[in-house]
Formats: structure tokens, C-alpha cells, sequence
């Protein structure tokens, strides 16, 4: 009696186990999935994001890091992680919309990347820079603009110049135009005076030789 209950109790625990290796032999693991969109249309990543790879952690649907840290990119999330952290980045894009979320990223990895370079400063130091190159140029310009309005003077200068000099010509060439028309006028007084004169003389010699031939004449006859 005892030899039958046993066997039975054994083979009730090796059909068990048999059921238990089958079932898990059938539904392996599934690998965690990520979800996105490329073009408006859904897509299933079967590989675990940056961050949740670098943080040995389950990447969980809707998982918040995966729309913005890729697996391909695993630098994007080191550097920031090493300066922000984890939880502060996910606390941040948590409290942020969907529409700001890929600009804050993008901030953060550029600021980390700042204050790895400069750890003092951070992107303070490049705004200094940056900052510093703006006066400069504003500097140049000023010195461009103030050169410009000098050149306009001295151009504004020529052309005053120019049109005296001409306006000067002018009025020359107007005198040295009169100065001949009256020279012309007095040669024309000069010559109608000097024709007039022997016009007279001749009219007086030829008054002088009628009068001497009249009086040459006898008379009577």
C-alpha cells in the first residue's frame, strides 16, 4: 500500500516538472520592447535604449529615456548622466511636454558636453567667449561705420570742391566771353568811326572840287 502511494506521489511531481519545463520551454523570455514613430507610423524596437542599457535596467514600454536616447548613440546619455543624472534627466522630461523634451535633451547633452570641457565654467565660459566676440565685432563695426562717414565727408568735400572750382571756371569763361565781345565792340566803334572819318573826308575833297571848279569858270561869256 505504501509502495503505490509513493510511486503515485512520484509520478504527480514528474508530470508537474515535465509541465513546468514544457511551459517554459514554450514562452521564452521576450526581449523589452521600445516604441516610436518614424514618418506618423509605429514602430517596435527589440533592443533596450542607451540609457536603460547603461543603467543595466529593464527598458519598459513608454519608457520616457527611449524617444531620446537611442541604442545606437550611447555617448548622448553617458555624458549627460555623468553630469545631470538619471533621475534628474527623467524628472525633467517628466515635468516637460512631448514638444519640449527633444529641445531639453539636446540642451543637456550640450551643457554636460560644456562642463566636461570646462569645469569651472561650464557654458559659462562659452557665453564669455561668445560674448566677448560679439563686443569685438561690435567694436569693428563702429570702427567700419565711423571710416564710412569719414569717407562720405571727404567725398562731400571733393564735390564741394569740384563744383567751386568749376562754378570758378565758369564765371572766367563767362568774363573772358564779355571781356572779347566788348573788345569785338569797340574794334566794330573803331572801324565804323575810322569809315565814317574818311567818309567825311571824302565828302569834304569832293565839296572842295566843285566849288573850285565853279568858281574856275568864267562869268561871262
Amino acid at each position: 500500500m505504501m509502495d503505490s502511494t509513493h510511486s503515485s506521489d512520484t509520478t504527480t511531481t514528474t508530470t508537474t516538472l515535465s509541465h513546468s519545463n514544457s511551459s517554459t520551454s514554450q514562452s521564452p523570455a521576450s526581449p523589452p520592447t521600445q516604441y516610436g514613430t518614424v514618418n506618423n507610423a509605429p514602430i517596435v524596437v527589440l533592443s533596450p535604449c542607451a540609457a536603460c542599457k547603461i543603467l543595466r535596467r529593464r527598458c519598459v514600454n513608454k519608457c520616457v529615456l527611449a524617444p531620446y536616447f537611442p541604442p545606437t548613440e550611447p555617448q548622448k546619455f553617458t555624458t549627460a548622466h555623468r553630469v545631470f543624472g538619471a533621475s534628474n534627466i527623467i524628472k525633467l522630461l517628466q515635468e516637460l511636454p512631448e514638444s519640449q523634451r527633444a529641445d531639453a535633451v539636446s540642451s543637456m547633452v550640450y551643457e554636460a558636453n560644456a562642463r566636461i570641457r570646462d569645469p569651472v565654467y561650464g557654458c559659462a565660459g562659452t557665453i564669455c567667449q561668445l560674448q566677448k566676440q560679439v563686443s569685438d565685432l561690435q567694436a569693428q563695426l563702429a570702427r567700419a561705420q565711423a571710416e564710412l562717414v569719414n569717407t562720405q565727408a571727404q567725398h562731400a568735400n571733393l564735390v564741394a570742391l569740384i563744383c567751386m572750382e568749376m562754378a570758378q571756371l565758369q564765371q572766367q569763361q563767362q568774363q573772358q566771353d564779355h571781356q572779347q565781345q566788348q573788345q569785338q565792340q569797340q574794334q566794330q566803334q573803331q572801324q565804323l568811326l575810322a569809315m565814317s572819318d574818311i567818309f567825311q573826308n571824302d565828302w569834304l575833297f569832293t565839296d572842295e572840287a566843285c566849288q573850285g571848279s565853279i568858281w574856275d569858270e568864267p562869268l561871262w561869256v
